[in-house]
């Protein structure tokens, strides 16, 4: 029984360390890359134009990110039955697993608060540029 949990055991670590190169790879890009992007629209122009064009370009970022993501929550999934066991000589994996963890799902809350808070500011400037075509409308036409 010992030997079956030992050798339990080292088959987690051989995929854990399998997998921990897809992490490593998704770790460093979302520190170096996604988190960047992300602070860059924290500041969205004042200009419906400029705005437009910030959001084609998070589109673009986005389509990157989003697959990031999903590629750090396949792996994840992958190292989902390390919560059924309970070996010590596991918890340095663990940790560095529920590390990996953490960072994917600030990063890609994040993103989701980006992406929401983009469209919407987008949203709101056409609507205020649609309000300010018709009062120019309507006094060129009391003017008239």
């Amino acid at each position: 029984m010992m030997s079956n949990k030992r050798i339990q055991e080292l088959e987690l670590v051989m995929e854990f360390e399998k997998v921990e190169e897809c992490f490593k790879e998704v770790s460093s890009w979302i520190e170096n890359v996604g988190k960047k992007r992300l602070k860059e629209t924290v500041n969205l122009d004042d200009s419906l134009e400029m705005l437009l064009q910030a959001q084609k370009q998070f589109k673009e970022f986005d389509l990157v990110a989003s697959e990031y993501c999903r590629r750090g929550q396949e792996a994840l999934k992958k190292m989902n039955q390390w919560e059924d066991f309970s070996f010590v000589d596991v918890h340095s994996y663990r940790v560095k697993l529920q590390a990996y963890r953490d960072q994917l799902e600030e990063f890609c809350t994040q993103l989701d608060k980006t992406r929401h808070r983009v469209c919407e500011t987008v949203r709101l400037y056409e609507f205020f540029d649609k309000v300010r075509q018709s009062i120019c409308c309507t006094e060129e036409g009391v003017k008239s």
